[in-house]
């Protein structure tokens, strides 16, 4: 029994839906019940009820439901009592654009004060930051062998999968080597989305078109949709941006693109403050749910730290 497969049972019991919880934990379904019937199997005793349209706790789940909840609270009391003892700094938490939507939810149980970082910086920038003591931990993308160079570690932290834009008002799928993607002749600022577009083309068939006017995100990046006489791939720094109503996004498939997000630290790190917001933002990320990155027809680089 873990302390993660404790709270997977109680994301499930509030929500009383697999998928719902799955989404909430960060993991994928099916693994979610597989960590399910292993806690069942640990306890000997069944949780849930589940047939094809409802989730419902039994007699068992319920009664243990408030003794898992009081378990995990103690274990989070001893997390914040260690970092209190640690005499811990704030953690200082850089980023490119992506944030776990629980951010503050994890990170509140290791009871240290977790600082935002206001400069919203380009992974390579990001990680330079921590090697060099300017933060703690940053959210990005990284190359192992940037990883090795820097003297940092990473985890999975989540991942996005990417889309494709395009003109005109379908919306279905559209296969990856009759899409383009965008190469910004600015290697400075676009280096790892210039690798990772690079590696993209090579592998799958995605047509590689150069630009250069910065233009991977914002107004830019639709007028080359709007030039490019077939579907764009978005990067993860316009995964959300809203399209002008000219424009639509559409799934690709075959293969599917995802990209990854780890959270990085230094390899030498020995503070408890930083150690536990590692594990708290980390923990059952990945695993056997692994975002949909391992799964057949999911592509992510070669050199990907959490290529399985």
């Amino acid at each position: 029994m873990e302390l993660r497969q404790l709270r997977y049972f109680v994301a499930v019991a509030e929500e009383l839906n697999y998928g719902r919880a799955a989404a909430r934990l960060l993991i994928a379904g099916p693994s979610l019940s597989q960590q399910i019937k292993a806690l069942e199997r640990d306890l000997g005793v069944r949780l849930f009820d589940r047939d094809r349209r409802s989730v419902s706790l039994t007699p068992a789940g319920a009664a243990l439901l408030p003794h898992v909840r009081d378990l995990l609270e103690r274990a989070g009391d001893l997390r914040r009592h260690a970092v209190r003892l640690s005499g811990a700094d704030p953690v200082r938490l850089g980023y490119v654009n992506w944030l776990p939507a629980d951010l503050t939810a994890r990170t509140s149980m290791v009871g240290a004060r977790i600082n935002l970082d206001p400069w919203v910086a380009p992974s390579h920038t990001q990680a330079a930051r921590v090697a060099d003591g300017g933060l703690d931990l940053a959210v990005c993308w990284m190359w192992p062998d940037d990883l090795e160079r820097r003297g940092l570690r990473a985890r999975l932290l989540g991942a996005d999968r990417l889309h494709a834009v395009a003109p005109g008002d379908q919306t279905g799928e559209v296969a990856a080597p009759d899409t383009a993607v965008l190469i910004d002749d600015d290697v400075i600022s676009w280096s790892t989305w210039n690798a990772f577009a690079e590696e993209l083309a090579r592998d799958t068939g995605v047509r590689a078109m150069r630009i250069s006017d910065g233009g991977i995100t914002g107004a830019a990046f639709f007028d080359h949709v709007r030039r490019a006489g077939r579907p764009v791939v978005n990067s993860p720094k316009g995964q959300t941006d809203p399209l002008p109503p000219d424009l639509v996004r559409r799934p690709i498939v075959g293969p599917e693109i995802y990209w990854t997000w780890s959270l990085v630290w230094r390899r030498d790190e020995v503070r408890a403050a930083v150690l536990a917001a590692v594990d708290a933002l980390c923990d059952g990320v990945g695993g056997l749910g692994d975002l949909g990155i391992h799964t057949p027809g999911a592509w992510i680089p070669g050199g990907d730290p959490h290529r399985a």
